[in-house]
């Protein structure tokens, strides 16, 4: 895998290498979860509101619940 170079203020260097160092992870590993992170966070954010606005279209919400109840998947695991 190739490599860049990115500018970070010295704030975020220092929290970066802390935060490297507080998980044995290197610094190019501290970056690549961050973004993870930071993309998962922003999906999350992005479901949570498209779901909010579904709700407020009792309709629209009653069929998502609905198709939701059709394709659900039983885990295998009793109640």
């Amino acid at each position: 895998m190739g490599t860049t170079t990115i500018r970070v203020d010295k704030e975020t260097h220092a929290r970066l290498l802390e935060l490297s160092r507080a998980s044995g992870a290197s610094l190019v590993e501290t970056v690549r979860e961050a973004a993870e992170a930071l993309r998962r966070s922003r999906f999350a954010h992005q479901v949570s509101g498209e779901l909010e606005e579904l709700r407020r279209d009792s309709e629209a919400w009653d069929s998502y619940l609905a198709d939701a109840d059709t394709t659900s998947v039983s885990d295998g695991i009793g109640r």
